[in-house]
């Protein structure tokens, strides 16, 4: 079991990293207007995605 979270962790870093070694300049725009955007957008943003992993997940397990 642990041994399938770190390739979980891996695959993370590594879906992670491909967006600012493919094109920093975009990656670097994209985080400061990020940065300008309120918490409330943000949350709801992160919830959402939360919401897909989980529903990928799940759906992955069956």
């Amino acid at each position: 079991m642990g041994h399938l979270w770190l390739q979980v962790i891996g695959l993370v870093l590594v879906i992670e990293a491909l967006m600012p070694f493919i094109s920093p300049r975009n990656y670097r725009s994209m985080a400061l207007r990020m940065a300008g955007t309120s918490d409330k957008t943000l949350r709801f943003v992160a919830l959402i995605a939360l919401g897909l992993g989980v529903l990928l997940l799940s759906l992955a397990h069956y």
